[in-house]
């Protein structure tokens, strides 16, 4: 494919297309308002995909209704491969719609997605995967990056800067959490799956579980816990119907607080450094706690800390 001196360059072009009719996504991205946040959830859910926020570059943003078309430019043939099979399982599909739902404050974006690298629909070769690479590879590029695309990648960046700064200067003015004991993983290990995510218009580090967390968790969810649990349990197995119900009886005596401790420990084991806040309060969420991923969130660390 590529000389070994030579670096691994290839374009491809990511279709997007909103099947709600009472959404256009061309319409919201030439909307001024809406453009940087329907930017924001394009470049949060390519780092989710690649593991980087450097995983691949945007060159421009098409907008052709009903679709809208982003350029793509990879410059490592690991991350390009890494983005195929977050592409072909889903990911990246769910990745979007996330971010475009939390971004945009809405309740729901269904997508459809298609994939091209010229005149190749690559949808239809997603399973031979160094065929899809060598049709990228073949795809050199056929621009630098647009300069509404420079201005809205310094923009987030200068927003991921000061939210940082600001989450830094919340930790300084509250008592400092003790290093998280076993089965925690340590904080800032390796980088999680989902680098960052948004919740109510703000940006979050996608941290593990803290011990905090977890009994912050089992004191407030009360008998929501199995609803929470059958949230997450769509990406974690060991959170299935037969386990749920071996530890409503197993821990009933105990009452609620411990059976949601000892479901949300489960998930902690199984899943490891993937047991991140994100998944944690997306399924909240999603269960109509919002006040608790609040709290998990530090939103209220100000009255907390007064």
């Amino acid at each position: 494919m590529a000389g070994s001196s030579a670096p691994w360059i290839g374009s491809a072009y990511l279709f997007l297309q909103s099947t709600c009719k009472t959404i256009a996504l061309p319409a919201l991205y030439e909307s001024s308002q809406k453009k940087p946040c329907v930017f924001k959830a394009l470049k949060l859910a390519l780092a989710d995909c690649t593991g980087s926020v450097n995983g691949v570059d945007m060159l421009k943003v098409h907008c052709s209704h009903p679709h809208l078309i982003v350029q793509l430019k990879f410059c490592k043939r690991e991350n390009c491969r890494r983005f195929l099979r977050s592409y072909r399982e889903g990911a990246l599909q769910k990745s979007l719609q996330s971010h475009l739902q939390l971004s945009l404050a809405i309740t729901t974006v269904p997508l459809e997605v298609e994939l091209k690298a010229g005149s190749e629909h690559l949808d239809k070769m997603l399973k031979d995967e160094d065929r899809c690479l060598e049709c990228i590879y073949r795809e050199k590029p056929d621009r630098l990056p647009d300069e509404e695309i420079t201005e809205l990648e310094e923009c987030l960046k200068s927003l991921m800067l000061h939210q940082s700064t600001n989450n830094n200067v919340a930790g300084k003015d509250c008592s400092p959490l003790k290093s998280p004991p076993q089965p925690y993983p340590p904080q800032g290990s390796s980088l999680p799956t989902q680098l960052t995510f948004i919740f109510q218009g703000q940006l979050f580090d996608n941290r593990t579980i803290t011990p905090d967390d977890h009994q912050k968790f089992a004191k407030s969810v009360s008998k929501k816990w199995k609803q929470v649990a059958r949230s997450l349990q769509k990406s974690c197995r060991a959170l299935r119907d037969p386990v749920l119900d071996n530890l409503a009886l197993e821990y009933e005596r105990e009452g609620l607080y411990e059976q949601a401790y000892q479901m949300l420990l489960r998930f902690i084991q199984s899943e490891g450094k993937r047991a991140t806040i994100a998944r944690l309060v997306a399924a909240l969420e999603e269960n109509g706690l919002v006040s608790l991923a609040e709290e998990l969130l530090g939103l209220h660390a100000s009255e907390d800390c007064s």
